[in-house]
């Protein structure tokens, strides 16, 4: 019997060598790092490095927040701009005015465009600027004039915005569109909740908002959190709400082999272990948590102090040890990363058995 054995056994442990498996084990990813000239760069997240890590530079796609303009507070009533439409209503008590019709008292002179130089034509005063001025002071103006022709004359002035006293909701929210400014202390969020809210199933909204040519971006949430940032909007403003397109690949022994997008701001790296479904009982190795991440040849350094070493950086995480947890707790995850659950040796070692046990019992049926 043991003759029979002993080559199925020696066949059996030639063949584990290749057994099939749903992830790499650790050190089949780590052994890259010993040869003569190391492909990657590996670093445990530990307290003591955790610091390290994040100084070094961000990786992965991501929407600019850190250019995004503070909020100004209220900049008092809005100006009158090229484009806007003005109203004019001219009294006059006297019985012979050159401005109303026989036996009426006003004229009204209605829709009044404001030309891009700024200016509006009035009878009897021609081309006057407005613009650039407040709704009461261009009336003071034009009633100031009016008054060297018709000494009783009294203005009225109401202001229709255009487009250029307007800002415009782009999408992202469930009703869009161009809204006048109402005042001077409008601002993102007001404008955000005219339109009705973000849109349903928007996921961790970002604001992006184009003004003079450049773009601003941050997330709605930290508009909500701080409310100093919450930028008061001027005319020609455009506004959008946008979902939130950064992920990261999970992948290994985990309960997804997916890509994961970020539901908030910043993810950590034990906000991902929940993201990804946890570690699979039966195959995880929980020492062996791996944070594949490819950074730009200009972020390397030699030291390894002010950058990784390596473009090719992974960050390894031991979840059995209390440091670990914590500081995965502290470690961030870059948009692109990939999460790598390796599998315990113990899973290929339980496989060989078991293909041991399979053959003896194979070969017990043959000497029988």
């Amino acid at each position: 019997m043991f003759k029979v054995i002993r080559p199925v056994v020696v066949l059996l442990l030639l063949a584990a060598c290749s057994l099939p498996r749903g992830a790499a084990i650790s050190n089949e990813v780590l052994r890259a790092q010993n040869s003569e000239n190391p492909q990657i760069a590996v670093y445990p997240v530990t307290r003591a490095l955790l610091p390290r890590f994040a100084s070094w530079p961000y990786t992965g796609k991501r929407l600019r927040s850190d250019g995004w303009l503070r909020g100004s507070g209220r900049t008092g009533e809005p100006l009158i701009r090229p484009f806007d439409r003005v109203d004019l209503v001219i009294w006059d008590s006297e019985d012979n005015s050159l401005i109303t019709p026989e036996g009426a008292k006003l004229v009204e002179l209605k829709n009044l465009r404001v030309s891009e130089s700024g200016h509006i034509f009035v009878p009897y005063l021609g081309r006057q600027r407005i613009a650039d001025k407040t709704a009461d002071a261009a009336r003071r103006q034009l009633e100031t004039q009016m008054i060297d022709i018709v000494p009783s004359a009294q203005v009225q002035l109401s202001v229709v915005p255009g487009t250029a006293s307007a800002v415009s909701l782009v999408g992202g929210v469930n009703a869009p569109g161009t809204v006048p400014l109402p005042d001077g202390g409008f601002t993102v969020l007001g404008l955000i909740a005219q339109g009705g809210g973000p849109q349903a199933g928007l996921r961790n909204p970002r604001v992006r908002l184009v003004r003079g040519g450049h773009t601003y971006a941050t997330a709605l949430q930290r508009l909500y959190d701080d409310p100093r940032l919450d930028t008061t909007l001027v005319g020609g403003d455009k506004v959008m709400l946008v979902t939130d397109e950064r992920y990261f690949r999970a992948l290994g022994a985990s309960g997804k082999e997916q890509l994961i997008y970020f539901e908030k701001e910043q993810i950590s790296a034990l906000d991902a272990m929940s993201l990804i479904g946890g570690l699979e009982d039966s195959r995880a190795n929980p020492k062996g948590v791996l944070i594949l991440r490819q950074y730009s040849s200009r972020a390397v350094r030699a030291d390894g102090i002010s950058g990784p070493e390596n473009e090719r950086t992974v960050f390894t995480i031991d979840l059995t040890s209390a440091d670990g947890l914590f500081s995965a707790e502290k470690f961030a995850i870059h948009p692109e990363d990939t999460v790598l659950v390796t599998e315990s040796p113990v899973t290929s070692a339980r496989t060989i058995f078991a293909l041991v046990g399979s053959a003896v019992g194979v070969s017990n049926q043959l000497s029988n």
